[in-house]
């Protein structure tokens, strides 16, 4: 396992409040927490659905590594790239004492990726999109998946969708707070998220996709979408999702009730995360296109 050194350029770039956001340490945990857990189960899900059945996966944004080690235990060789020193410390610690190690871990972003072009059979941006608050930027970082990509290749890219999150302020009786309904407000007009109230329940300086917003970046980017899948559904707004989750038959009917309505277009917006899943076109496929 190659531990690269810190691309100090490009991880200088990622805000300061979102590097504070993430050195407390709570992402490690984060996706193991009752409630949170069913984000990590359906993205599994649907990771297994659509990978491809082995080679070089780059998790980009890959945090401490809670996916990109269950892929290194699937068979997958696996590099980790994230921009918080905290998580490749975390990642590096597991590492070492792994029986399926990942093949490496750099310091780095989406929108500079330390990897060569044509060198991974898939991409994850399962995180990085929801940093990223300017079209510019976003469109980088999309074009670093294309780019190191062999053709054929398979992304998966995650964003928070700006609809689900006046239901789940409302559920969480955070409304109380006068900043709250303006926070919410703004996420309807522009998609931006900024949290002036210091409450870190209410996360950190973020973009939030329409979830045809997230297609068109990755059509813009030459790549071609292909499922446009709900990952949570309404299930976090349950009352009771923790108890259901830790009974294995009520967790299963509930993963296949959310899997059955997943790809549904009118109830995209009420999950916290949408993924789409998209791939970067061979030679033959973009002649075909380009004669018919």
């Amino acid at each position: 396992m190659n531990l690269h050194p810190p691309d100090v350029t490009s991880a200088a770039s990622i805000t300061r409040e979102v590097l504070a956001f993430y050195a407390h340490g709570a992402e490690q945990g984060r996706l193991s927490d009752p409630r949170r857990h069913i984000e990590y189960l359906r993205t599994r899900d649907i990771l297994s659905r659509h990978l491809p059945p082995a080679g070089t996966v780059a998790d980009v944004g890959g945090g401490p590594g809670a996916y990109a080690f269950q892929l290194a235990a699937d068979g997958y060789r696996v590099h980790l790239v994230d921009p918080v020193p905290l998580h490749l410390e975390q990642a590096a610690t597991t590492s070492a004492s792994a029986e399926s190690p990942l093949a490496s871990i750099s310091r780095g972003d989406a929108r500079q990726v330390p990897l060569g072009s044509a060198s991974c059979d898939a991409v994850l941006l399962l995180g990085p999109l929801y940093h990223l608050t300017n079209d510019a930027d976003r469109a980088r970082a999309w074009g670093e998946a294309y780019r190191v990509l062999v053709p054929g290749g398979v992304v998966a890219a995650a964003a928070t969708s700006r609809y689900y999150t006046t239901w789940e302020y409302l559920a969480k009786n955070l409304y109380d707070d006068p900043a709250v309904e303006a926070i919410l407000a703004r996420h309807l007009r522009d998609g931006q998220h900024r949290n002036p109230t210091g409450d870190r329940r209410l996360f950190t300086t973020g973009y939030f996709h329409n979830p045809d917003g997230l297609a068109a970046e990755a059509t813009t980017a030459g790549l071609r979408p292909h499922a446009l899948l709900a990952v949570e559904g309404a299930a976090k707004l349950l009352p009771d999702l923790a108890d259901r989750l830790r009974d294995p038959h009520r967790r299963d009917l509930l993963l296949r009730a959310i899997r059955r309505v997943e790809a549904e277009p009118s109830l995209l917006g009420m999950s916290e995360h949408v993924l789409l899943i998209a791939h970067k076109p061979t030679p033959d496929s973009t002649a075909a296109k380009e004669t018919r």
